[in-house]
C-alpha cells in the first residue's frame, strides 16, 4: 500500500471518529479526559491518549466507548 493510501485510510478514520463522537458526553468530562478523547480523535493514538487521561487502558477505552469513538 501507497503512503497516499495509508494517508486516505487514517483521514477516513479520523472523520468517522470525528462524525460518531458524542460531543455533548465528552464535553462533560473532566479536562484531562476531554483532550485526551480529542487526541484520539484527530490522531489515532490511543496510548498516547491514554497516557493524557492517566488512566489504566480498559477503563479509558470504556471512556471512548461511552463517547462512541471506539473504532476498535
Amino acid at each position: 500500500m501507497s503512503l497516499e493510501e495509508w494517508e486516505l485510510i487514517d483521514e477516513e478514520l479520523r472523520e468517522l471518529r470525528k462524525r460518531r463522537a458524542d460531543w455533548d458526553f465528552i464535553r462533560k468530562l473532566s479536562p484531562e479526559l476531554r483532550e485526551a478523547i480529542e487526541v484520539y480523535i484527530e490522531r489515532g493514538d490511543l496510548r498516547g491518549a491514554q497516557h493524557i487521561a492517566d488512566a489504566p487502558l480498559d477503563e479509558f477505552i470504556e471512556v471512548l466507548r461511552r463517547a462512541k469513538v471506539w473504532t476498535g
